[in-house]
């Protein structure tokens, strides 16, 4: 294992910022993982952890493939998430919307410049992904489609999760780091593992062996004993719909992702903060799953508290 410092920055009131990478196997840069990029990813954090003590065994049990070199990122944002905050803490900016950096720019433009100087040659990348908002997801991975040819579904489904879901990708999209790792021709993948702030272990579990089993299956790595993969479901996110709030209020009674409903069925209720009555059951649109769930007490009015997947 080769442990390197990629980005550095020094600080006027702590100890300097510094980016680690850990490197197993020997050759061509292959394959890299990101783990938290930001403050509150803890659950992702956790992941790329028990990545790095994984490779390490085995590599240290010479099951790495010859040629081939992995590396894992397992936090990108250390300062923020020391003091638990989710973004940047000086200025509240968010790395994952920096992409591909710009290393004379704002603090968070250096940091994304300096992680991509670093993963952008590597053929395939998994980044330990979290939604833009609180909740829950299901577990799957996500591709964004960028017409480049490296958003590969059938690579996808090697990991072996209950899905993957595509989507075109939006304006705000080209800025964040599985869109830039395609445009300068790596295989991008983001992983969502159920959780954000708060460590899950099965989705964790899951999490890991899901990327074992894509190195597994690329050859990267000889993995022993892996549980056998899901048969993926293609979802594309157009299939999804959206549930907001119609008040603000203390949301309660929340079903959870994973869940199925239907149409009809009462799965959150928004109550008055001052005086306790149910100001509105939310209720399902259609039969479906819940894809995403909000899992934050408190809710504004049009926040989105659910996505179900339309059967």
């Amino acid at each position: 294992m080769k442990v390197q410092t990629i980005f550095t920055m020094s600080s006027p009131y702590r100890d300097d910022f510094r980016i680690k990478a850990y490197t197993f196997g020997h050759g061509e840069k292959t394959l890299a993982i990101v783990g938290a990029m930001r403050g509150d990813e803890l659950q992702q954090q956790y992941i790329a952890s028990r990545l790095v003590n994984t490779l390490r065994q085995l590599e240290a049990d010479g099951q790495i493939a010859d040629g081939i070199s992995i590396s894992v990122i397992p936090s990108v944002n250390p300062f923020s998430m020391n003091i638990e905050k989710r973004f940047w803490a000086l200025d509240n900016t968010d790395i994952n919307r920096m992409f591909p950096g710009y290393d004379l720019g704002e603090t968070t433009q250096r940091i994304a410049a300096g992680l991509f100087e670093f993963i952008q040659d590597f053929k395939y990348g998994i980044q330990l992904a979290s939604y833009y908002l609180p909740g829950n997801f299901i577990p799957h991975v996500r591709l964004i489609d960028t017409g480049t040819g490296f958003a590969d579904v059938s690579l996808g489904r090697l990991f072996g999760f209950p899905y993957v879901t595509t989507r075109k990708p939006a304006p705000f999209d080209t800025v964040l780091l599985n869109y830039n790792w395609q445009i300068w021709d790596t295989q991008a993948f983001s992983l969502y593992a159920g959780t954000t702030d708060t460590i899950d272990p099965p989705t964790a579990q899951q999490a890991i062996d899901g990327t074992l089993r894509f190195i597994s299956s690329m050859g990267f790595a000889n993995v022993p004993d892996l549980p056998e993969g899901l048969d993926s479901e293609i979802v594309d996110e157009d299939q999804c719909l959206t549930i907001q709030a119609s008040h603000a209020g203390i949301l309660s009674d929340v079903i959870d992702a994973g869940n199925h409903v239907t149409k009809g069925q009462v799965i959150a209720r928004i109550i008055h903060p001052y005086e306790g009555t149910v100001i509105t059951d939310v209720k399902a649109p259609c039969d479906g799953m819940i894809f995403f769930a909000r899992n934050k007490s408190i809710t504004y009015q049009n926040t989105v508290l659910f996505r179900i997947k339309t059967q």
